[in-house]
């Protein structure tokens, strides 16, 4: 797979909405639970039972999503008397569908995360500066909700939690690919050593895509239940229906009259 690193293509407005999103999804895996170090002691079960206990409470779990009610016995957090962690009735009220929301800012490792910004901020920029502000936030959240519900849908007995903005994330790609399909995108294609070249965003994108369902069907990993590519495949799809009326060509949407937080609209908020 490619590794993108910039695309040529400029903004006319600072992409405060994505440079948000970016430090938020930093911020909360810097302090997510189950880290080294953010648990008492140095006990590597004790911050595994740590991190199932946090993920069962605020991930996103197609089981819940689909039947909309908890599990009789999640884990608790504690050691097991007998080894492995302890489980219990839930302690917390959860609800499933806004577990989508916190979902988004959660990574399961650095890799994760890192790999996840990188796409946003090289493509998330320019997808804020057509819609606004505010229009991007509420798309990338909507993003994020298809491609979760949508990953439920085709998982419904699936208790694993779904984490990570990859679907949102997905969704942006999506946009980009129907707004900015020529715009010229530098990566870094790996053959014996990385090579740096500039393709069009619909080739650079749409492999990606291609590459995605691949994966989602199973072939070419070992690993597919670790990765909700089917959440990547409808975040994707979303974003190209929802960016689809705002194609080139079409004239940008209107902006928002009246007040917005006490006070008047500005464009792009």
């Amino acid at each position: 797979m490619v590794i993108p690193v910039h695309d040529v293509n400029p903004v006319g407005r600072t992409p405060y909405v994505t440079y948000a999103l970016i430090a938020a999804n930093v911020f909360v895996f810097v302090f997510m639970p189950g880290l080294a170090g953010s648990v008492p002691g140095d006990s590597e079960v004790a911050r595994l039972c740590h991190t199932q206990a946090f993920l069962e409470q605020y991930a996103a779990i197609p089981q819940e999503l689909i039947r909309h009610q908890l599990p009789r016995l999640v884990p608790t957090g504690e050691l097991a008397p007998s080894g492995g962690c302890a489980l219990g009735p839930p302690g917390y009220d959860k609800s499933p569908a806004l577990s989508v929301l916190t979902a988004l800012f959660l990574h399961g490792g650095w890799l994760h995360l890192v790999g996840n910004m990188l796409f946003l901020l090289i493509f998330g920029n320019n997808i804020e500066d057509r819609l606004g502000r505010v229009r991007f936030a509420l798309f990338y959240v909507a993003c994020g909700y298809a491609a979760s519900y949508g990953y439920a849908f085709l998982n419904a007995d699936s208790g694993d939690p779904l984490i990570g903005a990859s679907g949102a994330i997905a969704g942006v790609l999506g946009a980009y690919l129907v707004l900015y399909p020529k715009a010229r995108v530098w990566v870094l294609v790996p053959f014996l050593v990385f090579l740096p070249l500039r393709l069009p965003a619909w080739l650079v994108l749409g492999s990606w895509f291609v590459l995605q369902a691949v994966y989602s069907s199973g072939e070419g990993v070992s690993d597919v239940g670790t990765v909700a590519y089917a959440a990547h495949l409808v975040g994707f799809v979303a974003g190209m229906i929802l960016a689809w009326p705002l194609r080139p060509g079409t004239p940008p949407p209107p902006e928002p009259r009246g007040l917005l937080f006490g006070r008047r609209a500005r464009p792009g908020w």
